[in-house]
């Protein structure tokens, strides 16, 4: 008769501990290579709920643990980037409203977050929500954030060696200027019903911009958010989405979890709130793969 302190190493439980305790092992001996330019990503996905903002976030605050120098735009005017990265964004403070609309320089409104020495915000306030009625009759209109950008890039003493622009889940003109100021887009699709509904749409528009306004856009990643492996559905739509988008899909995917929705409301991300969580390091795993990329790129 076996005593209850036996560990049967066959049960699915004991398969997946074992196998969480393997890939915190690999990703802790992981060294991120950095990029020689900087990567200017815009995280983006009009479907509202797909963890859109929880992605920008996380995968920041990952590649700044893993060494890099980190910029975040928060261009969503709810300014939820922003607030879990614990960045002031009160009304009065200067942000990327006055970066777009008044030209105000981008180095005025940078903060770094307390997450880390190497991790930066441009944070949103309430005047964002404004912005897209006000630049309509402004000049250049689509440009003004790469304008911007561009500028603040070519200034900093220490180069970054990512931006990522997080964006309102529509395609006004502030993602518009997201697309007209990045290089690379980054996709989080949820594993859930409907999940590539409105995605022919948004790579459409994306077309557009490529072709009108920005010809070094390109859809270079795609995250799969919000994956429950108990259920067939969220295989079944994993599997859908790699069969359509092949190698621009990461082998990282983030799983539901607790912790990942919880740092948002202590001003973290989930890899400062809970580093050994699932959710931390399936963020640092596609972070990695991140930089694995762009090394070989």
């Amino acid at each position: 008769m076996s005593s209850s302190t036996d560990y049967d190493a066959s049960t699915p439980l004991a398969r997946e501990i074992a196998d969480l305790n393997r890939r915190r092992r690999a990703i802790a001996t992981q060294q991120f290579p950095l990029p020689e330019k900087t990567r200017v990503f815009t995280v983006s996905n009009q479907k509202g709920g797909v963890g859109k903002t929880t992605t920008t976030v996380n995968l920041a605050a990952a590649l700044a643990h893993g060494g890099a120098r980190v910029l975040v735009i928060d261009l969503d005017p709810q300014g939820n980037a922003s607030t879990a990265l614990g960045i002031d964004h009160q009304a009065e403070v200067a942000s990327i409203y006055d970066v777009i609309v008044d030209e105000a320089p981008m180095a005025d409104t940078v903060q770094r977050s307390p997450e880390s020495e190497t991790l930066w915000c441009v944070p949103a306030t309430i005047h964002l929500a404004g912005a897209e009625i006000e630049l309509v009759s402004l000049v250049a209109r689509e440009q003004r954030l790469r304008t911007a950008l561009d500028e603040y890039l070519a200034s900093v003493e220490e180069p970054f060696h990512y931006v990522f622009i997080d964006c309102p889940p529509s395609l006004g003109l502030l993602t518009i200027n997201a697309f007209v100021a990045a290089k690379e887009v980054l996709i989080p699709i949820q594993c859930e019903y409907y999940a590539l509904e409105g995605l022919s749409q948004l790579l459409r528009n994306i077309e557009l911009i490529e072709r009108h306004l920005n010809p070094h856009l390109a859809v270079s990643t795609i995250l799969l958010t919000m994956y429950d492996g108990r259920t067939n559905l969220a295989n079944q739509v994993a599997n859908e989405v790699r069969t359509h988008f092949g190698d621009q899909v990461l082998q990282a995917m983030i799983p539901r979890s607790v912790r990942v929705s919880e740092a948002p409301s202590y001003g973290q991300s989930v890899v400062s709130y809970d580093v050994n969580s699932t959710g931390s390091l399936s963020y640092l795993e596609a972070a990695a793969e991140i930089a694995e990329r762009g090394a070989k790129a």
